[in-house]
């Protein structure tokens, strides 16, 4: 059985972890949940403004070995991207997975993360509208479409999206 590691901070936004999540479970996947929160209580958020749910992850970013995992999810979310986008343990996460040519997914406000990890420069790549212009003066090719794959890494816009997502992380654990 393949696993899916999932790895936010707080104030990420719930659908596109909480529907990816159980959408890849129903696929017969495994999935875990990383965090670079002090708290494995992580706070979720429904359309970036609203508290949503409280998640438990299973392991931190501290302890997390990048190489038991078959693909990464980043879910996005304005502050859990911002977040995450500075934090060096997920810098490390992120670049095992993406050099060991797994699948990388990543989505709405999430592919700022790419920037910051050196990983955008030269993609084609998809978000949340608002980071078209961080992501072309970072050296990537924005592509408003619902799924933009390059490679390894797979984007998407925003939570209309999610099955489109799935779809290609699926497939490309397939």
């Amino acid at each position: 059985m393949k696993t899916v590691a999932f790895l936010l901070h707080n104030n990420f936004e719930q659908a596109e972890y909480e529907d990816v999540n159980n959408q890849l479970k129903d696929k017969g996947y495994k999935t875990i949940l990383i965090t670079t929160n002090k708290d494995k209580d992580v706070q979720a958020m429904k359309q970036d403004v609203n508290k949503g749910d409280t998640f438990t992850a299973d392991i931190f970013a501290s302890d997390a070995n990048a190489a038991n995992y078959d693909a990464l999810v980043l879910p996005g979310g304005t502050v859990n991207a911002d977040t995450i986008r500075g934090n060096a343990e997920a810098h490390s996460i992120i670049n095992t997975v993406y050099k060991a040519d797994k699948p990388l997914a990543v989505i709405c406000h999430a592919p700022w993360v790419l920037i910051n990890t050196g990983i955008a420069k030269g993609k084609k790549l998809t978000a949340y509208h608002s980071l078209q212009t961080d992501l072309e003066n970072a050296g990537a090719n924005f592509i408003d479409t619902t799924v933009q794959i390059d490679g390894n890494l797979i984007t998407s816009r925003n939570p209309d999206d999610i099955d489109n997502f799935v779809e290609a992380i699926d497939k490309a654990l397939s």
